[in-house]
């Protein structure tokens, strides 16, 4: 049996939840889960936000742990070794997404608590193409985050060729922006923080920003026009959006990480007149995260984190609804 805490309807607290595995397949590894960091899509699975749960669901898609047990075809990977895992936790392997090494953009890729148990839990059950070796010099407390934070914010950097040279902007200095920023500054670029909280100016420095804006200031806005080559949204919410497309230059993209449920309200002419781009990008594949963890360890960029035992998974949620979370949240376990 492998314990864990589940919601048994949307919007409910998670409660001790106990199930038995299904033999462990050829091509599985199972991890015993260390820390587990807690992602704003863990809420909007378990409060059903996106149509796609389906219960008892537990949580948990940012999983550092140890593996406990190997598939009979797993070769790559060793027992005691440890390793992460994401928001996948398996893919189709054959389809040209796969083929191509984009696995995080296979359509029968399996989600890690998308009818499947994920890492609030004492072990976990994965494909082992989906799990990624940790380095050792990266701290394993805190390394959760970036197995789903840190590849998302990461992955624009690959997917587009970002010049060292770029002017990169970051929309919201939150979970995911304090990581695009210290991922920003380290790629080389010259980087901006877009806040709407004044508190955070001096903090956003602190992990990477050269410049920042305030966010509801729209003077501001308009002195940065043309100015950035990229600009990152991590938020939610919805916003001016053509005030932003103005502070991009000539070819300049806005690109979205932030899951914003609203619908873009975005002039042509401001992308026609200066080429300009709006894009998104989900989670990276293995090999990003692997590239993603080498980075951040030669960088030493980390996950700025909040510590909860598994069992105050209830008062850690709570404090991450209410916003209170500076700036990730990781459960650490404490089965015994």
């Amino acid at each position: 049996m492998i314990r864990a805490y589940a919601a048994h309807s949307a919007g409910e607290a998670l409660q001790a939840f106990e199930y038995q595995p299904d033999a462990l397949r050829d091509d599985e590894v199972e991890i015993q889960v260390e820390h587990c960091g807690i992602c704003h899509s863990d809420l909007s699975m378990i409060d059903n936000e996106w149509g796609r749960s389906s219960y008892p669901l537990v949580p948990g898609h940012e999983v550092v742990g140890r593996i406990s047990a190997l598939g009979s075809n797993v070769r790559h990977l060793q027992r005691d070794q440890r390793v992460g895992l994401g928001w996948h936790a398996g893919y189709c392997l054959h389809c040209n997404q796969c083929h191509r090494g984009d696995h995080n953009l296979c359509q029968e890729a399996k989600g890690t608590i998308i009818n499947h148990h994920g890492g609030f839990a004492e072990r976990v059950r994965a494909q082992a193409t989906s799990i990624v070796p940790l380095p050792e010099s990266l701290d394993a407390a805190s390394a959760g985050p970036l197995f789903c934070g840190g590849i998302t914010v990461f992955t624009p950097f690959l997917d587009y060729g970002i010049s060292p040279t770029a002017k990169v902007g970051v929309i919201g200095i939150g979970g995911l922006g304090h990581l695009a920023l210290q991922f920003a500054r380290a790629w080389g670029c010259e980087v901006t923080a877009f806040t709407s909280s004044s508190a955070k100016a001096d903090e956003a420095k602190s992990l990477g920003a050269h410049h920042t804006i305030n966010s509801r200031d729209k003077a501001a806005l308009e002195q940065a026009a043309g100015k950035f080559d990229l600009l990152i949204s991590t938020v939610n919410v919805k916003l001016d959006w053509n005030r932003y497309l103005n502070t991009l230059g000539p070819r300049g993209r806005l690109h979205f990480v932030g899951a914003t449920l609203e619908p873009l309200d975005i002039g042509a002419f401001n992308l026609i007149g200066a080429q300009r781009e709006v894009s998104g990008s989900p989670v990276g594949s293995p090999s990003a995260i692997a590239t993603m963890l080498e980075f951040a360890a030669r960088h030493q960029i980390t996950a700025r984190v909040e510590h909860f035992p598994m069992s105050q998974v209830n008062d850690a949620l709570q404090q991450l609804r209410e916003g209170k979370a500076h700036y990730r949240i990781v459960l650490d376990a404490d089965w015994n």
